[in-house]
């Protein structure tokens, strides 16, 4: 379920990035800084959601109101987001050493 809202945020963030593509480069150009930490702040806000949406299911499954297999699903959805948000984090570290070893 996460996984499918994911997908959908994903897809919609596809189109509105499309859409400003056609509107011309200034408009693309004005918009990426505010997009890209949008994006950020969305997905560290998707991940926190998630991860807590895994810790109900394992409280529910303790207790017995929860299928085993929904508390697989869940935390393996948590894990695949916390290892993105991870990866765009050390691209990020990465791309802002390589400027500052840039000559200047």
């Amino acid at each position: 379920m996460a996984a499918d809202l994911s997908a959908l945020r994903a897809y919609a963030a596809a189109a509105q990035n499309m859409a400003r593509a056609a509107e011309g480069p200034q408009a693309t150009e004005a918009a990426g800084a505010s997009d890209f930490s949008a994006m950020v702040s969305s997905a560290v806000q998707n991940t926190g959601t998630s991860l807590a949406q895994a810790e109900q299911f394992t409280a529910g499954a303790a207790m017995g109101q929860t299928e085993l297999i929904d508390v697989v699903t869940a935390v393996s959805a948590a894990e695949v987001q916390l290892q993105t948000v991870m990866a765009v984090r050390d691209e990020v570290i990465r791309a802002y050493n390589d400027i500052l070893k840039m000559p200047i």
